[in-house]
């Protein structure tokens, strides 16, 4: 959890970092209003500690601003005054701050109004995941249904058309463009079923190590024509675990064609790696592409969010829905023309 601290007052700043901290946060640093509103953004911070009076701009008017900006509009904010009158608690909560302390404060009280705002906005965040994905699977059979005939159709037809061409006919390419457009909804349709699919959860015996090698051999082809240097390691030690194997492998392979996609220039290097780690079996799939930036970072799993120029955004969202459905975890390291890791942890049953 990652906290932004805005006081002018230095000692206060330090003390709040150096407690925080200790309590396992993160958090970042700024002595104004306007350093605030402009580290806010960038840092994405899950709560702000913001002091009323400070230079430049005051904590009223951040907190508004805040509040306003549909990108930080979420985040909860605390704020701490030396001042104990009610229109100055009032104003502050009406600019939009979610609680209040009076300076000097108690740091106990402060802790636990920070571990309240936070399962709050746990809470508020996971109640509008939860929507939006009954709202998607009420979409998938509407969209299933309407649109995989015609797009069979428009596909067929199309390739019959293009294939009685002389291949010199300015016409191909034109055709061509509808096939290519036709490839990307199908992808989509496959990744729509595939979150019906995943709803439906058969549990077994399963080698993560088998997972992974499936998962590879759908994008071997792929990974050879564009020149890809591959490096698996995977442990031969590790526990078998009772998982859903089939979907468990389409959610590795989207992540690895995920990947794959991302990689251009002339470094095109994918790394796989199993081990146990922490009681976890975990799998961890690095590229060298073009990265992810850190503020579109938590947009990843969003469906239809995409950082392609073309496609729906569905696969990494389809495989967050399976591994939550195995109990486990993803979590994505990125640095933008770097690369991106992203590793799966599944729990070890005993």
């Amino acid at each position: 959890m990652k906290i932004l601290i805005v006081d002018d007052t230095i000692d206060t700043v330090e003390l709040l970092t150096k407690r925080l901290r200790a309590e396992g946060y993160d958090t970042e640093q700024a002595f104004d209003g306007q350093e605030c509103l402009d580290k806010v953004e960038p840092y994405q911070p899950d709560l702000i500690i913001l002091d009323v009076m400070m230079p430049k701009v005051d904590g009223f008017e951040a907190c508004h601003r805040i509040k306003e900006n549909e990108a930080t509009k979420h985040i909860p904010i605390l704020m701490l005054t030396a001042k104990s009158e009610i229109p100055d608690k009032v104003k502050g909560l009406d600019t939009g701050a979610d609680s209040y302390l009076t300076k000097p404060f108690n740091y106990k009280e402060l802790s636990a109004n920070i571990r309240s705002l936070l399962t709050k906005k746990n809470a508020t965040e996971k109640q509008a995941q939860k929507e939006k994905f009954f709202a998607l699977d009420q979409m998938v059979d509407e969209v299933s249904h309407e649109i995989r005939n015609p797009l069979v159709s428009i596909g067929g037809f199309t390739r019959r058309i293009r294939n009685n061409l002389d291949k010199d006919d300015q016409n191909r390419k034109y055709l061509d463009i509808i096939l290519q457009n036709v490839t990307t909804l199908e992808r989509m349709m496959n990744h729509l079923i595939g979150l019906k699919q995943a709803a439906v959860i058969y549990i077994e015996e399963t080698d993560i190590n088998t997972v992974v090698l499936n998962s590879l051999a759908k994008h071997r082809k792929k990974i050879t024509e564009l020149g890809i240097l591959l490096t698996t390691n995977l442990a031969s030690d590790l526990p078998h675990l009772r998982l859903d194997t089939d979907n468990l492998t389409l959610a590795l392979g989207n992540i690895i064609e995920n990947g794959l996609e991302a990689m251009v220039g002339e470094k095109k290097e994918l790394t796989i790696r199993t081990e146990i780690t922490e009681g976890n079996v975990e799998i961890s799939i690095k590229d060298t592409g073009k990265g992810i930036a850190r503020e579109k970072i938590k947009n990843i799993y969003d469906p239809f969010y995409t950082g392609k120029t073309h496609g729906p955004g569905l696969g990494l969202y389809l495989a967050l829905k399976i591994i939550q459905n195995n109990k486990g975890t993803i979590r994505v390291e990125s640095v933008e023309n770097h690369g991106t890791c992203i590793k799966v942890r599944l729990p070890i049953q005993q």
